[in-house]
């Protein structure tokens, strides 16, 4: 299916406030919280407002002190796995931005904005961390390893690349393609850099940088749900492009992706980091590949043969925060969004 998309117009007098449909509709682009076509827009708009923060919150005095005290496999697997944050988020907050293009829906283009607010967050606080713990020159480097590392290459390529076609060509199949490879991008390549920073502060090591991880993953997974709805939404109300060949397309990108991810994490990860076992990665990124590619409304047979268990349980627990407590990384008291369905979260 190559539908064209119809850009959003900046105001339409004659149109409702109400979109008509939430690509290639109508639409006044006037934003009415109590008249938007769906209701579940508001929910995670207000969701996605009280998990507002800024690096400027977390402490990173005792990092300082403690990454020169990592070792040199810690420390080099650390530094690129932050390059690889850098790189992917920074090309999140313009891809959703052409998306919100391209919604016809005002209130779903106001979340895309504060989408892309957020990435710009995630983005500052790797620059935050690195000012923290290194030197500017190999701040310099670190930001520069998407361009001289091939392995990491070769993973961004593959999702800047899905983006690409959507933005050269804006058709409601490139669309729709472009969100698997969002949900691969936010919801399965940072999976083994996250395991990697949960594991060294259950060792109690780089603790201010693991909590900042955290509150980055909380949005991910949040932007994740968003982008689930939104392609849902886009199958519902344009259910020809619901074609045999796009469920093909999404368990064959999502095996790509997971093969593209362990063959990161047997480079920063490998068999070389204590706490965490190549085997037990390798499982763990086959099943995150089944359950988000499921979570859009394929199949899991992208890796027929894995359990629906996560191998991983332990790093549960760094999910599993509540309302009103001190958090488990001990950086001070935080009012935290009570995890469940509505917001987005869902088990590791």
């Amino acid at each position: 299916m190559s539908t064209e998309l119809s850009k959003r117009v900046l105001m339409d007098e004659e149109a409702p406030n109400r979109a008509t449909a939430i690509i290639n509709g109508k639409s006044s682009n006037i934003l009415n919280w109590d008249d938007v076509r769906y209701p579940w827009a508001y929910t995670k708009y207000k969701v996605m407002l009280s998990n507002f923060w800024t690096p400027f919150e977390i402490n990173m005095s005792k990092d300082i002190k403690q990454f020169p005290q990592l070792s040199e496999v810690e420390q080099e697997s650390f530094l690129k796995i932050i390059g690889l944050l850098a790189l992917l988020d920074s090309v999140q907050s313009d891809y959703a931005s052409k998306v919100a293009d391209y919604l016809t829906d005002s209130s779903l283009n106001a979340l895309m904005i504060i989408l892309a607010q957020q990435e710009v967050i995630h983005n500052h606080s790797y620059s935050y961390v690195l000012s923290s713990i290194v030197s500017k020159q190999k701040q310099d480097e670190v930001f520069e390893y998407w361009r001289t590392e091939p392995t990491l290459r070769k993973r961004n390529e593959f999702v800047t690349n899905g983006y690409k076609a959507f933005a050269e060509s804006p058709s409601v199949d490139n669309l729709l393609k472009s969100i698997i490879y969002d949900v691969i991008l936010e919801g399965l390549f940072f999976y083994s850099g996250f395991a990697f920073f949960y594991n060294l502060a259950r060792n109690q090591k780089m603790v201010a940088s693991s909590t900042m991880i955290n509150y980055i993953n909380r949005d991910e997974q949040i932007h994740v749900g968003l982008f689930e709805k939104i392609y849902k939404e886009i199958l519902a109300e344009n259910p020809e492009a619901n074609t045999p060949e796009l469920e093909k397309f999404a368990i064959d990108t999502f095996r790509e992706a997971a093969e593209l991810e362990i063959e990161w994490g047997r480079e920063v990860i490998g068999n070389k980091i204590n706490g965490i076992t190549m085997p037990e990665l390798e499982q763990y990124i086959k099943f995150m590949a089944n359950k988000r590619c499921n979570q859009i409304g394929h199949s899991r047979q992208v890796f027929p043969d894995v359990p629906n268990q996560n191998p991983l349980r332990w790093i549960i627990a760094y999910q599993e925060v509540d309302l009103g407590k001190t958090d488990f990384f001990e950086q001070k008291s935080r009012q935290y969004t009570k995890t469940s369905d509505s917001n987005g979260f869902d088990e590791l």
